[in-house]
């Protein structure tokens, strides 16, 4: 059975990782200037820190609309037995919605929420890849996918609050108030939402490698099947860093190191780190 895995740009997987597993890409839109351009495409994340930085004004981001979904589904559902789409979390986008009713017009297109954000969503993907490719069945991956979209564990730390608090997708991020942007916060998606979780104090790089102490340390619940670092404009030193101590914490089998898109870049702005992986099924 020929099994087609898609999904949305937010899953922010390399173009290496994309190009093996023979996954297709649906861009969301950036906004900027009032003018529309596809992630990834004609629009990099540079450019928007650039951007922002000139007039400190954010881009926002738009959802893929139903007829793009069709036009994108079509051609798919027509060369494939199947085609699985993993969506951006509903509670991020309408992207979610918009398929579901774009999958109605074909018969073998099965949209998955993810729940999550960037490499949350990479995570799904890549399962979703490998199981594809071991010749599981198309209902089969889509029930193992929902079975491990509440198990997957996204956060990331921000240097600066800049980016989140004018974009306003964290309503805890705003609570926060000016008065703490010296702040380097984690946050944490939990049940489909960004939170605010343990914030830390100091130096950025010092304060990424606690962070990941802090996800990683004194738990018996992780998978240490895969582990992905994501990040917007880290250093080499920095990751590098980053996978020496996860690995020193966890018997990772696999670390993945994946740069975000734009919507995400969008959203969180420059120096911003994070670590995913899943818990124990």
């Amino acid at each position: 059975m020929r099994i087609k895995i898609t999904a949305d740009s937010t899953c922010d997987l390399s173009p290496e990782l994309i190009a093996k597993h023979q996954i297709d890409i649906t861009p969301l839109y950036i906004v900027r200037d009032g003018v529309s351009y596809r992630d990834g495409i004609e629009i990099k994340p540079q450019d928007i820190f650039d951007s922002t930085e000139k007039d400190g004004r954010v881009c926002q981001t738009a959802a893929i609309n139903i007829a793009d979904y069709i036009r994108y589904f079509e051609p798919l559902s027509q060369q494939y037995d199947a085609v699985i789409h993993i969506n951006i979390g509903s509670e991020f986008s309408s992207c979610y919605q918009n398929a579901l009713v774009a999958a109605d017009e074909f018969s073998n297109v099965f949209p998955i929420d993810s729940q999550n954000l960037t490499a949350g969503i990479g995570y799904l993907v890549l399962e979703a890849a490998l199981m594809a490719e071991s010749g599981m069945a198309p209902a089969d991956i889509c029930d193992r996918l929902n079975h491990l979209v509440p198990k997957i564990e996204t956060s990331f730390i921000l240097d600066k609050l800049d980016y989140l608090r004018r974009g306003g997708r964290c309503s805890s991020v705003a609570a926060l108030g000016a008065n703490l942007l010296s702040l380097k916060p984690c946050i944490e998606v939990k049940e489909g939402k960004m939170h605010v979780g343990k914030k830390f104090r100091g130096q950025f790089e010092r304060c990424v490698l606690q962070y990941v102490q802090q996800r990683l340390t004194g738990r018996s619940d992780i998978s240490y099947e895969r582990l992905f670092i994501v990040h917007t404009t880290a250093s080499p030193d920095l990751l590098a860093a980053i996978e020496k101590e996860a690995r020193k914490l966890g018997d990772f089998k696999e670390v993945i190191t994946t740069q975000a898109g734009c919507t995400i870049s969008s959203h969180c702005g420059p120096n911003t780190v994070g670590i995913v992986f899943a818990r124990r099924q």
